[in-house]
């Protein structure tokens, strides 16, 4: 079985389904791992959104991990952080969804999809094998995995990626964009800044070869 984990989409559908044309995965085989980030600040949330629910009808193995953005999302369909999430590219998904700023908390909610809410809703924190862990921003160096906070997981940039700490499993992550992967013993990068005119990568494991597009 091969692990194909893809980095940050932000709202790139082309990219995504270029990407996805490349890497040669079998649905019924392999496992399929995306680490968070499907929308904000790039052009289509929706379709991103709309793309991965068709591949959870195709792929046996799928895997979807909670990214800051989606957190930033949940909390602002609930009018918490309003700000912080307008502040960091929130408004092309509240545009792709209809949502207007004046909306109370109860008519964005509405406005999604159902199934989007529930894929929104159901985002695991992390995802481990025998030989990786999977988290969206990296985990804090010194304190036990299950003792990790939701924040570091969906935060966290230098104390981690800084870090030559054995976290006990190599660890995937995305959310800090590099221009190219970051490979070291301890940790894999993978979002190499797509939506800031980048590329979108995706990592085979355990071979470990890139497919970026």
């Amino acid at each position: 079985m091969k692990i194909f984990a893809i980095g940050d989409i932000h709202g790139c559908l082309d990219q995504l389904q270029r990407l996805l044309k490349k890497i040669p995965a079998d649905p019924e085989q392999d496992t399929l791992v995306f680490i968070g980030d499907f929308i904000d600040r790039g052009p289509e949330s929706r379709g991103v959104v709309d793309c991965v629910l068709e591949l959870c009808e195709i792929y046996a193995g799928m895997v979807c991990l909670c990214g800051n953005h989606e957190s930033m999302l949940l909390d602002y369909l609930e009018g918490v952080e309003e700000e912080l999430y307008l502040q960091n590219g929130g408004s092309t998904t509240l545009n792709d969804y209809g949502i207007s700023l004046l909306d109370p908390p109860r008519i964005r909610k509405a406005k999604i999809p159902a199934d989007h809410l529930r894929f929104y809703e159901s985002l695991l924190p992390y995802y481990e094998t025998d030989q990786y862990l999977f988290v969206h921003a990296g985990l804090r160096p010194g304190i036990p995995r299950a003792e990790q906070s939701a924040q570091d997981m969906l935060w966290i940039r230098r104390e981690f990626i800084d870090s030559e700490a054995d976290f006990g499993k190599r660890v995937v992550f995305g959310h800090t964009h590099f221009s190219a992967p970051l490979v070291a013993e301890n940790k894999i990068g993978i979002d190499t800044g797509a939506v800031f005119g980048g590329r979108l990568t995706c990592a085979e494991l355990p071979t470990l070869n890139f497919y970026q597009v």
